[in-house]
């Protein structure tokens, strides 16, 4: 189930707006030297299924919203897709047409995929078997799903002589939510009856006798308590050569088709069954392999190995947004069908146990201890004082992975896509390099792959300090940070565990904890992204299927250690603040910093500030650090000017009667901007307005008002809208502290109807209405902030109030804009009457006033 899926797709647009600067580039450091940065060229592909081009070495990821980007060498990576683009799609061609029989089912206009559509995680596999159209044989065959619903979905292929496409469409193979009765899911007019899907076609054609009544709930209704979402396709070639199809998201968990070679379609049990383990045989779903029963797995991706002769099956647990806690299973057999086990034993079936009935339950975790951990939630924290900048490096929700055995290069490869610690939903491509510990089982190292070759180490090499990740099995959202570890000169393990460590055969790696157990792995150098220096690291797992990572860091003395934290701290603060600061008690090495304010009056020793009333000046505090780390001392003193308040008030009006031109004449005047709040082009037009003049919106153009409208957690902002469409996420004003901390007047999503939207950091807040304002008339929306309440209006009438509303402003620079933000479709349509009012709150009363009498002077 793509729980929030949704909700989400817009943030693909804009990841290479959101990608820090030092992250994209061309340069390629060698993995010899810690002389010059890597500077890694990344893409956004959600649900990445990778392959390597048998014809040209190029590898490839292919993945949902017809995302797909190439690389040479799986560090630099080019997107070569359009996304949903139609009729002019690079994947599909005419995507509407050439799809048509699985839109049919599921996918386009469609329920949740209404407005648009909804082709997911597709697997792109060279079938040299395949017999083509023209009787050649060999094609490159993309199984892709289409889905509506959590439940209503269909699996369907295509081909191509050309990785790159278009596919040409086949035939539509799986089904998924039909049902025993004619009924409709909310916004669809697809008839669910399974009298639609192909099983009719399959039971003509004697392929199966009949519909299985084991299928259906009592009253009719898809049964997803035994039977899957029909999403999530991968391709398996065994041993002998055969084909198989692995399948299946959340409900009733993974199956396992065999495909025929020659035309890549599945070969249907046709009778029921069960295998010698007790496992289901359907039918037509063919034979469960892992999950069920409703709980969190989803993205299978089979691949076989022929050095230890095992098939290994991942899966991804959690849900898929930043908080979601998506993280990456494992699992493995001797046969393709199963029976799949993790590092204990236990089976990746689930047991009869978790029976809740029919439904999806993403709240129940009771199967965190099946399937071995590979990469949750973690953070190699970069402390205060550290090489580099920023936080450190860390993924949030890691998931829905493939996995690359390169016999080329000798080295194997888990692809995944990712999410970052404070960077909201923006997700990239994320290649590792595995090794297998003693017992066979892949683990993936710390660090994105850049190259590097495992080669023989020596103790001194792999002695000293690490930051320490133990990836446990939770299945959580909260982010597991690095603690300090040493690996001392006698074997023995100190610092945030106890235990002992061993260096055999050359770079293999054995640590003992205490409490815990052994883990096996490696050792080896990686490029630490944080640093941007090469680093000793190891990875290993233990028996109970747990990965612990280490990244090592040189040894520094406790008086370096302060300066270097000291000349940090001097360069962190901003000379002028409006909201609290921080300030850290604790650096590098548990370094401790005291501090002391010259007037704990405006900023108190724990960083709150308090501004001084608009009738006083501004105040001038200073703020002094002491710095301890052992025997070592030093102190700094920074100055911060607190800005007093302003009286609360108009803070700027755009009316367009006088073309941009701020009437309050308070602020500059708006700018034109193309198709999102941070470049040029664009054009915008006047007319006939609610009020004299309007600006006229052509639907790939913005405008961008004044910086620092709005300077702290209580303002309003009032606007007259008429829009010519209603698309979902499209905003009429936007304002943005950062790239991931902003809000957002939005007429319509498809989860909250006309609403402000708003992310700060890792937090959503979602003021939803009952309503969708009409296109082809003019609407009134006004958004008041007072300290967290937060009140939205629709045409003078109140449609939601609540409290806890995120402070996303809290410089005195953030940016503004009207109908174009930085990933959605642009707004097309007329606005008028822009009136963003600072440290005032308006009172219900005003706004009806402003509805009633729009073309008012307010202050």
């Amino acid at each position: 189930m793509k729980i929030r899926l949704k909700k989400l797709i817009f943030i693909s647009l804009a990841l290479l707006l959101l990608i820090p600067s030092g992250v994209l580039g061309k340069k390629k450091a060698s993995i010899t030297s810690n002389s010059e940065p890597i500077e890694f060229r990344n893409a956004s592909v959600h649900d990445p299924s990778i392959i390597k081009d048998p014809k040209t070495g190029t590898y490839y990821v292919y993945g949902s919203h017809i995302d797909g980007a190439k690389s040479t060498d799986l560090i630099n990576w080019d997107r070569f897709t359009n996304g949903y683009t139609t009729p002019n799609n690079k994947v599909y061609g005419d995507l509407s047409a050439n799809l048509a029989e699985s839109f049919k089912w599921a996918g386009e206009n469609d329920s949740d995929s209404r407005g648009g559509f909804a082709v997911w995680a597709p697997d792109v596999f060279w079938n040299k078997h395949y017999v083509n159209e023209d009787g050649t044989k060999g094609a490159y065959m993309i199984y892709y799903s289409v889905s509506s619903t959590y439940i209503r979905s269909a699996i369907g292929i295509a081909v191509s002589k050309n990785i790159e496409g278009p596919f040409k469409y086949v035939d539509t193979i799986m089904y998924s939510g039909f049902t025993n009765k004619e009924v409709y899911d909310r916004n669809s007019v697809v008839n669910k009856h399974w009298e639609n899907t192909n099983i009719a076609e399959l039971i003509e054609d004697g392929v199966i006798d009949e519909v299985n009544p084991d299928w259906f709930t009592a009253n009719g209704d898809y049964n997803n308590k035994l039977y899957t979402n029909a999403i999530d396709a991968n391709i398996l070639q065994s041993k002998n050569n055969k084909l198989y199809m692995t399948y299946g998201s959340w409900s009733g968990g993974t199956y396992i088709l065999e495909l025929d070679k020659k035309t890549g379609l599945p070969k249907y049990p046709g009778k029921d069954g069960k295998t010698e383990d007790g496992r289901m045989i359907d039918r037509y779903f063919g034979t469960k392999i892992a999950s069920g029963y409703g709980r969190s797995a989803e993205g299978t991706y089979a691949v076989y190995d022929k050095d230890t002769g095992y098939y290994y099956l991942y899966i991804t647990y959690g849900g898929l947004a930043s908080d979601g806690g998506y993280q990456m299973r494992q699992f493995r057999s001797e046969n393709p069908d199963g029976p799949y086990v993790d590092a204990e034993g236990n089976p990746a079936v689930f047991p009869e146990t978790f029976d809740r009935g029919v439904g999806n339950f993403p709240g129940n975790d009771d199967h965190k201890d099946i399937g071995n951990k590979m990469i949750g939630n973690f953070l190699f924290k970069r402390d205060l004082g550290e090489a580099g900048t920023g936080i450190g490096t860390g993924y949030l929700s890691p998931g829905h992975n493939s996995y690359l055995i390169d016999e080329e290069l000798g080295k194997e490869f888990i692809v995944t896509h990712t999410r970052f610690p404070q960077q909201g939903e923006m997700h990239e491509v994320r290649v590792h390099q595995t090794f297998k510990n003693r017992d066979q089982w892949p683990v993936p190292t710390p660090y994105r792959y850049a190259g590097e070759t495992i080669k023989q180490v020596s103790e001194g090499d792999v002695t000293g300090d690490y930051k320490y990740i133990n990836h446990g099995k939770e299945i959580t959202g909260s982010l597991t940070e690095s603690t300090w570890v040493k690996l001392n000169s006698d074997h023995t393990i100190s610092g945030a565990i106890s235990g002992t460590w061993k260096l055999y055969g050359n770079y293999r790696a054995e640590l003992t904890i205490d409490g815990e157990g052994t883990y096996d792995g490696v050792f080896i150098r990686q490029y630490d992204p944080t640093s941007e220096q090469w680093v000793m690291t190891f990875s290993a797992m233990s028996d109970e299927g747990i990965v612990i990572w280490g990244s090592h860091v040189d040894a520094s003395s406790d008086e370096e250690l302060v300066q270097a934290i000291k000349q940090e701290l001097g360069t962190s603060f901003q000379s002028t603040v409006i909201s609290d600061v921080t300030l850290p008690t604790t650096a590098t090495r548990g370094a401790q910093i005291t501090w002391e304010s010259s007037n704990t009056d405006v900023v108190s020793v724990e960083g709150t500030v308090t501004r001084p009333s608009s009738d006083s000046e501004d105040a001038v505090v200073d703020l002094t650090a002491t710095i301890t780390l052992g025997e070592a001392t030093q102190s700094l003193t920074v100055s911060v000017t607190v800005l007093k308040k302003e009286p609360g008030g108009l803070s700027a009006l755009y009316d367009f009667n006088d073309g941009l031109k701020d009437t309050s004449e308070k602020k500059a005047d708006a700018t034109v901007t193309g198709d999102r709040l941070n470049n040029t082009g664009g054009h915008i037009t006047f007319e006939e307005g609610k009020v004299g003049q309007a600006a006229k919106f052509d639907g790939n153009s913005g405008l961008r008002l004044a910086n620092g409208l709005i300077t702290g957690d209580t303002y309003s902002v009032s606007l007259w809208v008429k829009p010519d469409q209603i698309t979902d996420f499209t905003t009429t004003f936007f304002g943005t502290e950062t790239a991931n901390n902003w809000i957002s007047v939005v007429p319509k999503t498809p989860f909250g109807n006309t609403m402000v939207w708003s992310h700060n950091g890792d937090q959503w807040y979602d003021a939803k209405t009952n309503t969708v304002i009409p296109a082809g008339q003019w609407s009134n929306l006004t958004f008041t902030v007072n300290e967290g309440h937060a009140v939205f209006y629709i045409n003078g009438e109140a449609k939601y109030t609540g409290d806890n509303f995120p402070n996303v402003f809290t410089s005195i620079d953030a940016e503004f804009g009207l109908g174009v933000n930085y990933w959605d479709i642009p707004f097309k349509g007329l606005m008028d009457e822009v009136r963003v009012y600072d440290e005032l709150a308006l009172p219900a009363d005003q706004v009806q006033s402003l509805y009633q009498n729009p073309g008012q002077t307010a202050e």
